[in-house]
């Protein structure tokens, strides 16, 4: 299991359109047509507002066509357009993975990632000489990732700031000298051509989220299994879309995050000795995100309740990113991957073999929670949903204690709440809109709470709580690195100094502040 297993287009409809089978027969004939007919009804909703290219196809056009004439038939013709749409849907979802291709790539990747993030300016790069690795920080058990991985089956399960996050988790792999994974990116990144080639041939998969019906999620449930099955390394980001506010996802997303759960076990009752799968939380610290402003935009508006893709953020401009990628690479340790410590399916930790443990470190047999006494797999969906809850648990558990505090969040979350207590009666949308004579704050103030605020971090985290890199210097020292790093990137003032007084950007000190959110930090900033 040391690399991606890559069926055809063929063979992976085929066993696709075998489940989707299976689910149909389940079915009563009422539940069956409104199947259909929901997605059908989708379907031709967004195809009329769209404007993708995809959405004209004649081809599709001609699906949903037959669809709409199935629904008015007999169960058999219906069954047959469920199907077909299963089949398309297939063939915009599967990437297949070229292990060639991969390690062609991969030799030069690290220039292929200069590229990709300077691609609208190539020529005004760093310098000969430069390599973007050396900005990109990757840590964690990485030797007994590397052991477990030969074995075992991993799923990488990041946390969700920015689109960057794919490749540079990519590279991260790499890095690490871990196995590439497949993993689903929107069909909106594929609209950065520097971006569309670096993923397309390393490992990802189409995911449209645009589409929100029923049957088009079974298949990307259906396909995560399958690949699962198969032994492929996998990724996915268990929080669903990027982070609007900057907080470190708590709620994730359980309906992929029970894929690899039903895997083990048809691995299981399949006699497969090799089907063990583990996951991996990951979580990726930024000292800067390129669609800040955008997302914490999206966080604070009423929309951003029911907004799933952003489709016109900073990312989608090339000079953008370039710019980015020359602010961001130019810094010291400025971008963290830390891969945490793995855990079987059920959230429980596991040993340098993969076997699990309890508590206090008592080996646990995990087959046992998934089958009878004779060892035969018993199928539940509700226990199986209580076991994907534990496990994003524990997830969301390994992300909080991997976090780093960086300058950045630090500076931004003691201006917010410094920023509260100002105006102790605004809430906080009310706060987001201050006009800048509204937003100073006195320097003193402000590394006063900065110094309390390493103090309490740095407790923290000698007590397992959180992980940090601040700077020297106590607290002129972060709020000068602050402040250089915040300096002429944002369009909007994040932290800017004018004498004695330092001018607060709200939104800005809001999304990078919430990184720190759930430490109990707020009353001490306050003491």
């Amino acid at each position: 299991m040391s690399g991606i297993v890559s069926p055809s287009t063929a063979d992976i409809a085929s066993a696709l359109k075998q489940r989707a089978t299976m689910r149909l027969r389940a079915l009563s004939d009422d539940a069956l047509h409104a199947y259909l007919a929901d997605a059908l009804y989708q379907e031709r909703r967004r195809v009329e507002r769209g404007k993708a290219e995809d959405d004209g196809q004649p081809a599709y056009i001609a699906l949903l066509d037959e669809a709409a004439r199935a629904i008015r038939a007999d169960r058999g013709r219906m069954q047959r357009a469920v199907l077909a749409l299963v089949g398309h849907y297939v063939a915009e979802i599967h990437n297949r993975f070229s292990e060639r291709t991969y390690n062609f790539a991969t030799r030069f990747l690290p220039g292929a990632l200069t590229r990709l993030l300077t691609a609208a300016q190539p020529t005004q790069l760093l310098g000969a000489d430069f390599d973007p690795a050396s900005r990109l920080m990757v840590q964690g058990p990485l030797e007994q990732l590397r052991a477990l991985s030969q074995n075992h089956t991993l799923l990488i399960a990041p946390t969700h700031l920015s689109n960057l996050d794919s490749p540079l988790i990519g590279y991260g792999l790499y890095a690490a000298n871990l196995p590439p994974c497949i993993y689903g990116a929107g069909l909106n990144l594929f609209t950065n051509p520097a971006m569309s080639f670096f993923m397309s041939r390393l490992g990802a998969y189409t995911v449209d989220r645009r589409k929100s019906h029923g049957l088009y999620k079974d298949t990307l449930k259906d396909y995560s299994v399958e690949s699962f099955r198969r032994g492929a390394h996998s990724l996915f980001f268990p929080g669903g879309t990027r982070s609007r506010s900057g907080l470190i996802e708590t709620k994730l997303k359980k309906g992929l995050l029970g894929t690899p759960i039903q895997a083990w076990q048809e691995n299981l009752a399949a006699g497969k000795k090799d089907g063990e799968i583990l996951v991996v939380p990951c979580t990726l610290t930024f000292a800067l995100v390129l669609e800040a402003e955008t997302l914490i935009e999206d966080a604070l508006a009423e929309a951003g309740k029911s907004r799933y893709i952003i489709t016109d953020d900073e990312f989608s401009e090339a000079r953008t990113v370039a710019s980015f990628a020359r602010r961001v690479l130019s810094l010291d340790a400025s971008t963290y991957i830390r891969f945490g410590a793995p855990l079987d399916l059920l959230g429980n930790p596991v040993d340098a073999e993969g076997r699990s443990r309890g508590p206090d470190g008592e080996p646990i047999d995990r087959t046992e929670y998934v089958t009878d006494r004779d060892g035969n797999v018993i199928r539940d969906d509700q226990r199986d949903r209580v076991y994907t809850a534990r496990l994003a648990s524990a997830i969301a558990a390994a992300y909080k204690k991997d976090n780093i505090a960086l300058s950045t969040h630090v500076a931004g979350f003691v201006t917010w709440e410094l920023l509260k207590a100002q105006w102790p009666r605004l809430d906080t949308f009310q706060l987001a809109v201050l006009r800048p004579e509204e937003r100073r704050l006195e320097r003193a103030a402000v590394l006063a709470g900065i110094d309390r605020a390493i103090a309490g971090i740095r407790r923290r985290a000698e007590a397992g709580e959180i992980r940090e890199a601040l700077p020297e210097g106590g607290a002129e020292g972060l709020l000068e690195d602050a402040l250089f790093r915040f300096s002429g990137y944002h369009k909007r003032t994040a932290l800017r100094q004018l004498g004695e007084e330092l001018e607060v950007g709200p939104r800005l000190s809001l999304y990078y502040g919430n990184r720190l959110r759930g430490y109990g930090l707020e009353k001490e900033i306050l003491a």
